[in-house]
C-alpha cells in the first residue's frame, strides 16, 4: 500500500509542482504516513538509545522510596571516603615529618593519636546532628538555623569546595597506585584521572542505589584487605618473622633548615603541619550527616549506626598502618631523589617511591604476591571509589541550595534514575578542571584539602551549641534535659577541637596552597549570595500583591505584522494565521536590502490580489533587524495601549546543520523584539521536507505503552506512534476576508 502526503494552506497560493510520489512499500507507522529518510528523528533515537544504554531505564517518581540504602549499603556510599583516607593520611604524616629526618619518626604514632582523637570527638558530634537534623541539610541547616544565613553561605560553600577536592585528591590518589603497580602508565596520570573521573559520573547517573551496589563489594575487599595485612603483620612482629621494607635499607636525610630535628619553634610548627595532614582522614565523615535521607528507616538511627562504624572501622585501619610502617623501617621522604641515600649517594630521580601501604603489604606479603596484588588493587580502587562519597554529597547539598534560591534551580530536579543528575555533571567538570590545573599530583592538591571541611565543621559545632541551648532554655523534662546537656558537652568539646585544628590547617597550610581553597569559598559565597539576590528580585517583580487584582485593562486594538522576505508558502501561511486572529490591524512588512528585489516581491504581491498591504521599510545600510524594531517602536510610541503582534515564518529542518543555514536573521530579529514591552512574537513554523518524520519516537513501544495512551494501536501493526497533521491540513481554507 502507498500513500501520498499533500501540503494545503490557508491561502490558496499558486499550484506547486506534484512531489514525486513515494516509492511503493509499506509506509512505516501505519497508514498514512510519508516513509521519511533518517533525520533528526532517528539521530534523537539513537541518542535515546545510547543514554538508556549507559543510564537504564527512567525510574518513576513513585520509585524514590526503593532507592533508599540499608546500612550495608550506605556504609561504601558514604563512608568510602573517610575509610580511603587510611590509604594517603599515614603518607602525609610520614611524608611531612621527613622533612626534619628519621629521627622525627619517633613522633609519628602520637600524631596517628591525636588525630584519632579529634575523630571520635567528631563523629560523636555528628552522631548528635543526624539525630537533631535529619532532612539532609547536614552542616549547612545546622549553620542556616542556629547562626544565621550567612554563616549557612560560608559552610555552603566550604563544603561545595570539598566535595570537588575530595574527587580530585581521591582520583588523582588512586591514579597513583595504578601507575605504580602498573609501570606503563606512568606518566599518564592526569589522562587515566580524567577517565576516572568520567567512569564514576555515568555510574553515579544511574541512582544512589545503584552506585552503592556496585561500589560495595570494593569497599568491604579494601577494609578485609588491610586488617587482614596488619593483621598478619602484627602475628609475624610478634614472632620475629617480620621483614623490613625495601627502602628501610636506605638513609633518610633531613632537609635545608631542619638538621637540627624538630626542635625550636621551627620543629613545633612541622608537627603540627604533620598533624593537620593527618587530619585528612577526618573528611568524609560530614557526608553522612548530609545524605540522612538516603537511608532506610529509621534514618537517623542507621544513620548514626553506620557513623559509628566507620569511626571504629578507620580508627583501627589508620593506627594499624602507622604502627606497621615503624615496625618494618618504612622511609617516605617529600623529596625521594635527594632525601633517600643509598650507601651515602642519593638515589636520583631514576628511583621509584610507592605508597605507604604498597611498601607494607610487599613486605607482610612476601611469600604471597597474589596478596600483594590484591591489597594493592583494593587500595587503588578504594581511592577513586572514595569520590563517590562527594558524588552523592554533593549533589544532594546542591539541590537543598538550589531549593533555597542559591544556586540555580536546574540543581533541585532529578534525572531519569531519578539522582540529582546536574548536580553529577556539574561536580564531575569541576573536579576534572582541578584534576587537570594540578597535574593529578597529590602533593599539591593535598594542600588545597581539609581547610573547607575544618570550617563546615567548627561552624556546625558551635551552631549545635546554639541549638541545645535554645532547647533547654524551654525544656522542663528532668530526662529530656540531662541528654541535651550531655550532648551540648560533646559539641562544645567538638567546638573547641575543630576550631582548633582549623587554626593550625590555616597556619601550616596558607601559603602552601590553602588560599585558593578560601578564595574559591569566597568566590562561591559571593555567586550564592548573587543568585539569591536574584531570584528574589525576580519574585518581588512577578508577585501579585495582597488584596489586588489580576489587571483587566485589555489591549485597546491588535496591530499584527507579518514579515515578509519572499513571496511562497511560508509567507503565505503565516499571513492565513494573521488573519484567522482576526486584528484590529493587519499588514505585511519587508525590509528594502536589494531595491530591485523588492519591486520584483511587490509585483508578484499585487499580481496575486492579496487582501494585506505590503509596506517596504527602507535601509540604507542593508540591516535587517533594526529597521524592523524602529517601526515596531515608532508604533508603541504612537500608541502605547496598542498590542503588537510580529508573526515570524520560519523554516523547521530536520538536520542540525541545515538549522545554520535558515532562520538565522529570524533569531535576531526575535531577540531584540523579546524586549519590548507590548509586543508578542508568534513563530509560524513551515516543515521543510526534511523534518518529516523527525517528530516520530522511533523506539519500540514499552509494555503498557498502548494502555497508557503513548502509543496508539493500528490496523497495519501492533502500536503505531500518534500522528502529528499539519493545523492547515484536513479542512478547506476558507477564502481572504
Amino acid at each position: 500500500m502507498t500513500t501520498k502526503c499533500t501540503r494545503r494552506t490557508l491561502l490558496r497560493p499558486a499550484p506547486a509542482p506534484p512531489r514525486a510520489p513515494p516509492p511503493p512499500g509499506p509506509s512505516r507507522g501505519g497508514a498514512g504516513r510519508c516513509p521519511a529518510a533518517p533525520t533528526i528523528g532517528a539521530v534523537q533515537s539513537i541518542a535515546d538509545g545510547a543514554k538508556r544504554l549507559v543510564l537504564g531505564r527512567p525510574f518513576r517518581s513513585d520509585r524514590l522510596s526503593h532507592t533508599l540504602l540499608p546500612k550495608r549499603v550506605a556504609l561504601p556510599v558514604f563512608a568510602s571516603d573517610a575509610l580511603s583516607s587510611v590509604a594517603y593520611a599515614p603518607d602525609e604524616i610520614f611524608l611531612t615529618l621527613a622533612i626534619a629526618g628519621i629521627s622525627s619518626y619517633v613522633l609519628s604514632p602520637w600524631i596517628g593519636v591525636a588525630v584519632v582523637v579529634v575523630m571520635v570527638v567528631v563523629i560523636a558530634s555528628y552522631r548528635q546532628n543526624v539525630h537533631a537534623y535529619p532532612s539532609g541539610g547536614g552542616d549547612y541547616e545546622v549553620a542556616t538555623t542556629n547562626l544565621g544565613r550567612g554563616a549557612g553561605l560560608v559552610v555552603a560553600s566550604a563544603l561545595l569546595v570539598d566535595y570537588v577536592l575530595t574527587v580530585a585528591v581521591s582520583i588523582s590518589s588512586g591514579a597513583q597506585y595504578a601507575a605504580s603497580a602498573l609501570p606503563f602508565l606512568a606518566g599518564h596520570e592526569t589522562s587515566l584521572a580524567v577517565v576516572l573521573v568520567l567512569l564514576l559520573m555515568g555510574i553515579n547517573l544511574r541512582g544512589v542505589r545503584e552506585s552503592g551496589r556496585a561500589f560495595a563489594v570494593p569497599t568491604y575487599v579494601f577494609v578485609v584487605s588491610v586488617l587482614g595485612m596488619c593483621a598478619w603483620g602484627f602475628v609475624r612482629a610478634a614472632s620475629g618473622d617480620l621483614p623490613v621494607v625495601d627502602s628501610a635499607e636506605l638513609e633518610l636525610v633531613a632537609e635545608p633548615g631542619y638538621e637540627e630535628g624538630l626542635t625550636g619553634v621551627v620543629g613545633a610548627f612541622l608537627v603540627l603541619r604533620a598533624f593537620s595532614s593527618g587530619c585528612a582522614a577526618l573528611t568524609g565523615v560530614e557526608a553522612i550527616s548530609n545524605g540522612v535521607p538516603a537511608f532506610r528507616k529509621p534514618k537517623s538511627r542507621n544513620a548514626a549506626t553506620t557513623l559509628a562504624l566507620l569511626g571504629a572501622l578507620a580508627i583501627t585501619m589508620l593506627l594499624s598502618v602507622i604502627a606497621l610502617a615503624n615496625l618494618t623501617g618504612l622511609r617516605f621522604a617529600e623529596l625521594p631523589a635527594t632525601q633517600l641515600l643509598r650507601d651515602g649517594v642519593p638515589v636520583g630521580e631514576d628511583y621509584q617511591q610507592d605508597p605507604v601501604i604498597g611498601q607494607l603489604a610487599r613486605a607482610v606479603f612476601d611469600s604471597a604476591p597474589f596478596a600483594f596484588f590484591v591489597v594493592t588493587a583494593a587500595t587503588g580502587l578504594i581511592l577513586v571509589l572514595a569520590a563517590n562519597t562527594a558524588f552523592n554529597g554533593f549533589p544532594v547539598l546542591g539541590s537543598i541550595l538550589a531549593r533555597d534560591g542559591l544556586l540555580p534551580r536546574q540543581l533541585h530536579t532529578r534525572g531519569d534514575r531519578l539522582a540529582f543528575s546536574n548536580g553529577i555533571i556539574l561536580l564531575a567538570g569541576a573536579a576534572i578542571v582541578l584534576v587537570v590545573a594540578f597535574d593529578a599530583q597529590v602533593t599539591r592538591l593535598i594542600q588545597l584539602y581539609i581547610v573547607g571541611v575544618f570550617v563546615s565543621f567548627t561552624l556546625s559545632q558551635l551552631g549545635m551549641v546554639k541549638h541545645w541551648n535554645r532547647h533547654l532554655r524551654t525544656e522542663t523534662d528532668p530526662a529530656a534535659r540531662g541528654r541535651m546537656l550531655r550532648s551540648r558537652a560533646i559539641n562544645t568539646v567538638g567546638l573547641g577541637l575543630t576550631g582548633v585544628v582549623l587554626v593550625i590547617v590555616l597556619a601550616t597550610k596558607f601559603t602552601r596552597g590553602a588560599w585558593i581553597a578560601i578564595l574559591a569559598m569566597a568566590v562561591l559565597f559571593v555567586l550564592m549570595r548573587g543568585v539569591r539576590t536574584h531570584y528574589a528580585r525576580v519574585a518581588a517583580e512577578l508577585e501579585l500583591a495582597e488584596g489586588s487584582d489580576v489587571p483587566r485593562v485589555l489591549p485597546s486594538r491588535v496591530h499584527a505584522i507579518v514579515l515578509v522576505s519572499k513571496l511562497h508558502l511560508p509567507t503565505l501561511r503565516a499571513l492565513a494565521y494573521a488573519r484567522a486572529s482576526r486584528p484590529s490591524v493587519l499588514e505585511a512588512v519587508t525590509v528594502v536590502v536589494d531595491p530591485a528585489e523588492t519591486r520584483s516581491l511587490q509585483r508578484a504581491w499585487d499580481s496575486r490580489g492579496l487582501p494585506v498591504r505590503l509596506k517596504a521599510l527602507e535601509s540604507p545600510y542593508r540591516e535587517i533587524t533594526r529597521p524592523v524594531v524602529d517601526y515596531v517602536r515608532a508604533l508603541k510610541r504612537e500608541s502605547p495601549r496598542d498590542l503588537v503582534v510580529v508573526y515570524v515564518p520560519e523554516y523547521v529542518v530536520g538536520h542540525w546543520w541545515e538549522q545554520l543555514l535558515h532562520n538565522q536573521s529570524a533569531l535576531r530579529l526575535k531577540s531584540r523584539l523579546h524586549f519590548i514591552r507590548g509586543v508578542v512574537v508568534a513563530s509560524v513554523p513551515w516543515q521543510l521536507a526534511s523534518s518529516e518524520g523527525a517528530d516520530v519516537d522511533d523506539r519500540a513501544p514499552a509494555p503498557g505503552d498502548v494502555r497508557r495512551g503513548a502509543v496508539t494501536r493500528s490496523p497495519e501493526g501492533p502500536a503505531a506512534p500518534p500522528v502529528h497533521r499539519d493545523p492547515g491540513a484536513g479542512s478547506r481554507p476558507g477564502a481572504p476576508r
